[in-house]
Order: C-alpha cells, then sequence, then structure tokens
C-alpha cells in the first residue's frame, strides 16, 4: 500500500490521491461503545450520498438477527452473512463504493490484504 491514512472520529475521507483505491475505517472500542451503531450511522449516511453500500458480518454473529446488524440501541441495517473474508470479496458487486463489515475480529487474515476501489469500513 502506497500511504496508509488513520482517521479517527472524523466525518471527511482521507484526501484522495491521483489513483483508484479505496480506504479503510476502522471502528474500534470497547465492549458497549457504539461500534455497530457508528458503523450503522456512516452506512446510512454512505446511502443519503447515493452511494451503492455492501455490507457483511460472519455467518456465526446470529445474537439479534440473521439478516441484519444490531446495535444494543437496536438500530439495525440489511446485511448479508458470509463465513469468510474470501466471502466477502466474490460477493462485492460491480459499482459498490462502500463496503460495511461488522464483527470483522471473527475474519481471516485474508480480510486485511484487500486493495479496492472502494471504501471499507470494518467494525471490531
Amino acid at each position: 500500500m502506497d500511504e496508509l491514512v488513520a482517521q479517527v472520529n472524523h466525518d471527511e475521507p482521507p484526501p484522495q490521491s491521483n489513483n483508484s483505491r479505496g480506504w479503510v475505517e476502522v471502528i474500534a472500542g470497547s465492549m458497549f461503545s457504539g461500534k455497530s451503531e457508528e458503523l450503522i450511522r456512516r452506512l446510512r449516511r454512505a446511502k443519503i450520498a447515493r452511494q451503492k453500500v455492501q455490507v457483511f458480518k460472519p455467518k456465526i454473529d446470529a445474537r439479534f438477527s440473521d439478516h441484519h446488524i444490531v446495535s444494543h440501541s437496536e438500530m439495525r441495517h440489511e446485511s448479508a452473512n458470509v463465513r469468510t473474508a474470501a466471502d466477502i470479496r466474490s460477493l462485492v458487486e460491480d459499482g459498490t463504493e462502500v463496503v460495511g463489515i461488522d464483527e470483522g475480529q471473527f475474519f481471516d487474515n485474508e480480510l486485511v490484504l484487500w486493495q479496492m476501489s472502494s471504501l471499507v469500513a470494518v467494525c471490531v
């Protein structure tokens, strides 16, 4: 990766370079700190901006819903269940601008090896 840009609680994306690579935003924190809620908020903003969004969560996380990521405050967003990071990669459709991944810690290391042309927001 040519450049790594860290972003902490900013609403503006990192500066764009001349190439078409995307970036990764990691939402991290302790349990019950609002990580899933923040991911859902960002996904909703992307949809309002008419960006094509796809959301994934690990198949093993069926605590609240089979087809939604759900925050402890009951905010929810539709998602697809997948077993591996490779499954996510194969399901990302052409034209997708934002990929949301909840509970990223449950995926294998392939998750961090992508070079995509979209924003990938990972909640861990």
